[in-house]
């Protein structure tokens, strides 16, 4: 297995009246992070937030090219970023669900406490697939065919690209001491977004190549 240290290329916020990111997604322009109230759009470029929408986002936020999914508590919920409308709403598959992605049209869920990922069916919320981890999950992504999530306990956070059959550790990066991951959403390139929890920040770190 590779180790490196995660490499911070730049990062935003504190937000004013926000306390706590926690899902983050990109809709190939913006990216989104949820703040329990609310979804928000950042402008990556400029470092301003757009617009927000007034919805639960409680943990994981994904976009599937055309729609945002939010979880809140125990409900996945499918939304209109023009409208900001609920469209549909499935139910989130465990009991400290954290992490959501879009890939392979199906949902990915980070199950917290339960170290697991559920592959889901994003129509009916229906567990397709679930691979183990040996570390809390917080956000996962995909990015070229690779499956990536955070892990954060205690004062220690790391991105983990992992095997997406067997679970194994393939490579993991080390977050700086006190630098927590709770959203995690890749650009499609060599970027991550990473949501920064209660320091309320959204931070870029660079993908190993």
């Amino acid at each position: 297995m590779k180790h490196s240290s995660a490499e911070i290329l730049s990062e935003y916020g504190p937000f004013a009246g926000v306390d706590k990111i926690h899902g983050v997604t990109f809709d190939g322009q913006n990216v989104w992070f949820a703040t329990g109230e609310k979804l928000n759009a950042l402008d990556p470029a400029s470092g301003q937030t757009l617009r927000s929408i007034n919805v639960a986002a409680h943990a994981g936020t994904a976009f599937d090219g055309e729609y945002l999914f939010q979880i809140a508590e125990d409900r996945i919920q499918k939304i209109d970023p023009q409208t900001g409308r609920v469209l549909a709403t499935i139910p989130a598959p465990g009991g400290s669900d954290s992490g959501l992605t879009w890939a392979e049209g199906t949902l990915w869920v980070g199950e917290y406490q339960d170290r697991k990922i559920h592959q889901i069916d994003p129509k009916t919320g229906t567990i397709l697939r679930t691979i183990e981890s040996n570390r809390f999950v917080t956000g996962v992504t995909w990015v070229e065919g690779q499956l990536w999530h955070a892990t954060w306990e205690g004062n220690e956070s790391e991105l983990r690209h992992i095997d997406s059959k067997t679970g194994e550790v393939l490579e993991s990066m080390k977050m700086p001491a006190g630098v927590g991951v709770s959203g995690l959403e890749s650009d499609g390139a060599d970027q991550f977004f990473c949501g920064g929890g209660d320091s309320g920040k959204v931070r870029v770190v660079r993908r190993p190549k």
